[in-house]
């Protein structure tokens, strides 16, 4: 009966300790800030989307064949040639096969 108290008792501290926290708060303070600096450095304008003048540096039918060939890419997508060098089973090796000089 002791024994079996002893070993819920430890179960049960076994259970609970996996409820505790193992990260530090500062950790947690300092999420995304690395992804919001690396954005902000990649930014070369941030006021660009209050410019409301016209773009100058391409005609309107051109940005029309752009955006309509950007789309298409999304319809189908394109096939990959995959070659693989020695992933997975099914080869032999020298030391498996007994083969080899003597």
């Amino acid at each position: 009966m002791r024994d079996s108290k002893l070993i819920l008792t430890m179960g049960a501290a076994l259970l609970l300790a996996g409820c505790g926290t193992t990260t530090p708060v500062a950790l947690d303070a300092q999420m995304g800030q690395s992804v919001e600096m690396a954005r902000a450095m990649q930014t070369l304008n941030p006021q660009a989307s209050l410019d409301t003048r016209p773009v100058e540096m391409i005609d309107g039918k051109s940005a029309d064949a752009v955006v309509d060939r950007y789309h298409k890419g999304f319809e189908q997508p394109t096939a990959v040639n995959i070659f693989n060098i020695g992933v997975g089973g099914g080869g032999t090796t020298l030391g498996a096969t007994g083969g080899g000089s003597q």
